[in-house]
């Protein structure tokens, strides 16, 4: 599936607001918006598979070259909320346009950096958009829509970073693999570039809510709703990336898969992320509190197999699509969430969410190594993920209770 053929799907169903704009001005805008998406999908996951490449190319041990991950994952919790709160009081169309120069900016510098300093440095610019464009665009992305199309516009718009994982990430990767390892950030700096057009030709303009800046912005971190909201992503994705962070060991150990099948592993991946993100939109219609709970559940209770069905060929595939589509209906419930409990801060609200997903990244990376470290084996680290979901679960529960004594 290409991101045109999957995006196209936003013409079948959008509903507008009444005076607004119109079907297909709504169907480009999510595309531009998606196409910003497309990009920093690309970026951030396909640096994973070249890791022996860059660090051969800037003379460091691996290990080491892993850093660079991490710099740009430090981008983007530093970015997402100064960002967001900086430009609160801007108009949003030119907001968008400028993160995705600097995004384009950061992936220029990446590949044409000399040396392993100058590449951190270049990564690390790069992620300083990402949580703030895709929170930005979330809000334009519902803004476009009536209010019980709002998750539904915010999954269209966060298509292009699943589709990333099926189209952008292999073939960056290739390109990695026999150009060299500065060739995918140079295509995803041109895919910024063709954003910007994009969202200058086909986004509308929107000035800032009233009332809206810095303070305004972070009046929002008051509200207990909106901390238990981000707690909610942090626990709950925890498990899915305590998992996923082991998923090429686990399927060549376990499921005794070859190394070169992998990548073909890591594509059906994507393709189960894509296809939840066309769900969400559908789970959403039945209360997002009610969403939120039902996908941890569920989630919990896929981890909690994982193991076993990672033990066998046959099973291990079709466990691998289910770890992408399940945690993906998610996102864009808790993105809607926090909207709803931020109020006036909602750009802010919804860049963090970004943060968040970083931050469980970091976690469920870091808890799955300890669980290897300490012996056991591969099939462990989803378990370890289920308990997280739980305590998701448990937090979502403790909100939606909160709500109902003390609404907002």
């Amino acid at each position: 599936m290409t991101e045109s053929a999957a995006l196209h799907d936003i013409c079948d169903d959008t509903a507008v607001r009444p005076g607004s704009e119109t079907t297909s001005h709504v169907r480009l805008a999510l595309l531009a918006l998606a196409l910003g998406g497309f990009g920093i999908g690309t970026t951030e996951f396909v640096t994973m598979g070249l890791l022996p490449q860059i660090a051969d190319g800037v003379s460091i041990d691996i290990p080491t070259a892993g850093h660079v991950v991490s710099a740009y994952a430090l981008g983007v919790v530093v970015g997402a909320p100064a960002l967001a709160a900086l430009t609160a009081r801007l108009p949003r169309k030119p907001v968008l346009v400028w993160l995705m120069v600097l995004f384009a900016v950061g992936n220029f510098a990446s590949a044409l950096a000399p040396s392993y300093g100058t590449l951190l440095v270049g990564r690390f610019v790069a992620g300083l958009p990402h949580g703030a464009f895709f929170g930005l665009g979330s809000v334009v992305a519902a803004s476009l829509v009536p209010a019980h199309r709002r998750t539904w516009a915010v999954a269209m718009m966060l298509a292009g970073l699943t589709v990333a994982n099926i189209l952008g990430v292999p073939v960056a990767t290739l390109l990695g693999q026999h150009l060299g390892w500065q060739w995918p950030y140079a295509l995803v700096a041109l895919i910024a570039v063709l954003t910007v057009l994009a969202v200058l030709a086909w986004v509308p303009s929107q000035p800032a809510d009233a009332g809206a800046g810095v303070a305004a912005e972070l009046r929002s971190l008051r509200r207990p709703q909106v901390w238990l909201a981000l707690a909610i992503g942090t626990v709950g994705f925890g498990g899915m990336f305590a998992t996923f962070s082991y998923i090429t060991p686990t399927m060549t150990e376990l499921a005794g898969f070859g190394e070169r099948t992998v990548p073909a592993i890591l594509v059906v991946y994507g393709v189960g992320m894509t296809t939840g993100a066309f769900l969400a939109g559908r789970v959403a219609q039945r209360g997002i509190m009610r969403g939120i709970v039902l996908s941890l559940l569920a989630i919990a209770v896929l981890l909690a197999a994982f193991g076993f069905l990672a033990q066998t060929k046959v099973t291990a595939v079709p466990a691998v699509f289910l770890l992408g589509l399940v945690p993906t209906i998610l996102v864009p419930m808790l993105q809607t969430r926090l909207m709803d409990v931020a109020h006036e801060g909602q750009s802010l609200a919804a860049a963090l969410n970004h943060s968040t997903l970083n931050i469980a990244n970091a976690l469920g990376a870091w808890l799955g190594g300890v669980v290897l470290a300490a012996g056991y084996g591969y099939e462990w680290p989803s378990r370890l993920g289920a308990g997280l979901a739980v305590l998701g679960v448990l937090v979502a529960g403790f909100s939606a209770w909160l709500g109902r004594r003390a609404p907002e």
